[in-house]
């Protein structure tokens, strides 16, 4: 931490870990000290009061997620941190491009595996990993998709280690959520904190419902001069609920749950007051299983049965598509690097965290032998749950990991410990660092587009390193910088 931003707040300590705002970066310009005066000028009291008066706006735009596991607190707001996080143009340029380039290979990926598998063929993946995968879906087998894209939507999870550098922590190529907070933040700060933005040039972030209901039509089958996209809901009690509302409003879509939907002919048509209407494109919330009970749960009461016939006949288009869960498995995700090479010839721009795969012997031992100094996480969990942190797990906790890797050593995988970086944070202390993540979000039809920031996730709790929302994490405005700025500071 340098003197200036020790001057302003000499309680501060980032410790050793790389800070988002009081780090040196001589292109973020003099955007993090007025950022860091601002913050000193309003005062502690009254950053408190106006970040509570922006929690209860969350409240009253019904900006929640619910949590199935506490029977306590169903709905709950996100928390939001009032200090944003700054990226600078050229930090930008790099993850832009790393992201356009993983969800390039993954789509290339995706399209040979249901297709001839040469990845498998010539040894760059495990057959069983792609086969023999959960999410591996054979009725995608030699279904050819418009433009090869199975992930229209992507979220890739990128942390920044202690030395600065980003590195790929996860790919959610299924349904991946929180964008909607990603635009709610920087509305919630433009209303609440409007002194703090003056005058600085920020790339905007209202643009992506727009994007996104292009890219849905680009992959529309037919020559529809306007075709009729919907998004598909599982309905009020899906725990992104309030995305889909969002996302639907700023689409200018029509939000809809399986029992709006009917198939006849192998076409789908969506019900309304005036009778049937024909749908050619859905962005889909809903997870594979539930999507037609007549392909996949019999049980389920939240598809449409015959959606995948219409689909398979070409006559509606489906985002993402089926069996893109292969994609963001966390073992498949240890091959990226490799998957990277082998589809584009290239290195990745950005490198994934060294990982572990258990299901390899030379992984379950090396694994099995440093428990204590690794992060250990079941392959087919997601939102923080089953993780166990090594270093600061206790004996009995790491024996329990121990016997239950050993016991399914397929489902597991492990990890260095990275130090998160950290960004400063208002907490009951005052403002003190808190580790964070980012997920940018990818849209893509014939091309891909990335949205100029993406969403911080932020550890409230003081130490810890688990930033996801079901787990007690917030979240902070991202600001990526319109202007570059030389070593001087000068745009």
């Amino acid at each position: 931490m340098n003197e200036i931003f020790h001057d302003l707040w000499p309680e501060y300590d980032p410790g050793r870990f790389f800070c988002e705002l009081t780090t040196t970066r001589p292109e973020a310009g003099p955007v993090p000290q007025k950022l860091a005066e601002r913050l000193q000028g309003i005062g502690l009291e009254a950053l408190r009061a106006r970040a509570s008066a922006a929690e209860t706006d969350l409240i009253d735009l019904g900006v929640t997620f619910t949590v199935y596991s506490d029977a306590s607190a169903i709905d709950r707001i996100l928390p939001f941190d009032c200090i944003p996080r700054v990226l600078t143009a050229s930090e930008w340029d790099l993850l832009e491009r790393a992201c356009v380039q993983r969800v390039k290979a993954l789509n290339l990926f995706l399209g040979d595996i249901y297709g001839k598998g040469h990845v498998v063929k010539d040894g760059v993946i495990p057959a069983e990993l792609v086969y023999g995968n959960a999410n591996y879906r054979p009725e995608m087998k030699d279904f050819p998709v418009p433009h090869g894209t199975y992930v229209h939507v992507c979220g890739i999870d990128i942390i920044r280690d202690e030395k600065g550098d980003f590195r790929v922590l996860e790919d959610n190529a299924r349904t991946p959520s929180g964008v909607s907070y990603v635009i709610e933040n920087r509305h919630l700060m433009l209303r609440t904190f409007p002194d703090l933005m003056a005058g600085i040039k920020l790339r905007p972030v209202d643009d992506y419902g727009r994007r996104l209901r292009a890219a849905m039509a680009e992959v529309a089958p037919g020559e529809h001069e306007d075709p009729q996209v919907v998004l598909l809901s599982p309905g009020i009690y899906n725990s992104a609920y309030f995305e889909h509302v969002f996302l639907a409003r700023e689409m200018g879509v029509p939000l809809v749950v399986g029992a709006d939907l009917v198939v006849e002919n192998k076409r789908v048509f969506m019900r309304t007051t005036t009778g049937l209407k024909p749908v050619h494109a859905i962005y889909r919330r809903l997870n594979d299983d539930f999507l037609d009970p007549d392909v996949f749960r019999p049980d389920s009461m939240l598809g449409v049965p015959g959606l995948i016939g219409a689909w398979k006949a070409g006559n509606v288009a489906i985002a993402n598509a089926v069996g893109t869960g292969v994609a963001d498995d966390k073992a498949v995700y240890a091959y990226m690097p490799r998957i990277i090479k082998y589809y584009l010839g290239e290195e990745p721009l950005i490198h994934n965290v060294e990982t572990h795969i258990c299901r390899e012997e030379e992984g379950l031992k090396y694994t099995l032998e440093n428990l204590d100094k690794l992060v250990t996480k079941p392959v087919g969990e997601s939102g923080g749950y089953g993780i166990t942190i090594g270093p600061r797990a206790s004996k009995e906790e790491l024996e329990t990991v121990r016997e239950t890797i050993m016991a399914n050593p397929d489902n597991w995988i492990s990890q260095p410990m990275i130090g998160l970086s950290v960004g400063p944070t208002l907490a009951e202390d005052g403002i003190g660092p808190r580790h964070l993540d980012l997920r940018p979000f990818i849209i893509t039809g014939r091309d891909s587009w990335v949205l100029p920031g993406g969403l911080s996730r932020v550890a409230m709790k003081k130490g810890s390193l688990i930033v996801n929302s079901s787990q007690g994490g917030g979240s902070k405005d991202t600001w990526v910088l319109a202007e570059h700025f030389g070593q001087g500071g000068k745009p």
